[in-house]
Parts: structure tokens; sequence; C-alpha cells
């Protein structure tokens, strides 16, 4: 079962996909795909991993989500923004590169057998239009597999303001 979480900075879907996973599995996992870019960002991730308490299982990924065995288990994956980012930083913004890097590692853990993964991710073309080259290349990278996901996933949850809206459900 593959749910996808989407929706706009600060819409709640983190929470959502908490609240999901804590309500599908007493013993979830997290797995965060934030690199460790400066101090700042350091202080994010140590904040985040505070909110979780003892329920759950905290791994860290930066890319390669395939070599995380997610059988059997109720799993979110926060977030697909962050995910891409490294693989656009490493493979020097080629979008074509990274697409097809990210959907092997995406199609690898939704092929895993009785998985249940949450998916959260970013509609960052929803918001300002990217003032650089490199901000659009990222956009359209970022559009292209929320598609790919989404086309998979089993549930589409878009989230605005706090508010769960499905956009697609699998009966």
């Amino acid at each position: 079962m593959i749910y996808l979480i989407t929706g706009g900075e600060r819409s709640g879907k983190s929470s959502y996909a908490e609240n999901l996973a804590k309500g599908l599995s007493d013993k979830p996992m997290y797995v965060a795909t934030a690199r460790k870019w400066d101090d700042d960002f350091q202080k994010r991730i140590d904040r985040h991993q505070k909110d979780r308490d003892e329920r759950w299982i905290n791994i860290e990924k930066e890319k390669h989500l395939s070599e995380i065995d997610f059988s059997g288990k109720v799993a979110i994956v926060d977030c697909v923004t962050l995910w891409l980012t490294n693989f656009f930083v490493d493979t020097k913004n080629d979008v074509s590169l990274c697409l097809e890097q990210a959907k092997a590692e995406f199609d690898a853990i939704a092929n895993q057998e009785n998985a249940t993964i949450i998916i959260v991710t970013n509609e960052i073309g929803m918001g300002v239009h990217a003032e650089t080259h490199i901000g659009r290349k990222f956009t359209e990278l970022q559009g292209w597999m929320n598609q790919y996901i989404a086309a998979t996933a089993d549930t589409v949850v878009l989230m605005v303001s706090g508010i769960p809206v499905t956009i697609k459900e699998k009966k």
C-alpha cells in the first residue's frame, strides 16, 4: 500500500502522515531523507527527531531507499523534495539522470511485499515561479517525480491549510 501526501509548505503534510502511520502500526518507521547541509538544518533535524517518541524506528537515508527493508512495516518517507535535492546536487543538476535514479529507487521500495509506505512530498510548482534556471529545472523534476509516484500510489492526499483532501483512492 502506498500513500502519497502532498501539499504546500507548512500545510500539515508531515503531521497527517505521522498520525496515519501511528494509526496503522504500534511501531512505525520514519525515514528522513534530509542531508545535513548546515547548523540550521541540523537544528531542524534535531527538532523533528525530538518530536517523535519511542514508538518510532528512525532511519536517516539521503538517497538509497532501496537499501531499507520495508517488508511488513508501516513507514513514512519524508520527504521527496529533500530526497530529490540530494540526487540533483550529486548529478550536478542533471534532471534526466536524477529522475532515472529516483524512479529506480522508488520502484524498488514500491515492490517490497506487505509494506505500507507513506510518502510526503511538496507541490513546489503551485507557488512562486522560480527565479533561476536551476530552480525551474528542479521544480520540473519535482513535478515529474510527484506524477510518477502518484500514478503508482493507492491513495493520494492533498493537504490544504491543514485539511486533508483525498484526490485518489483505490478501493
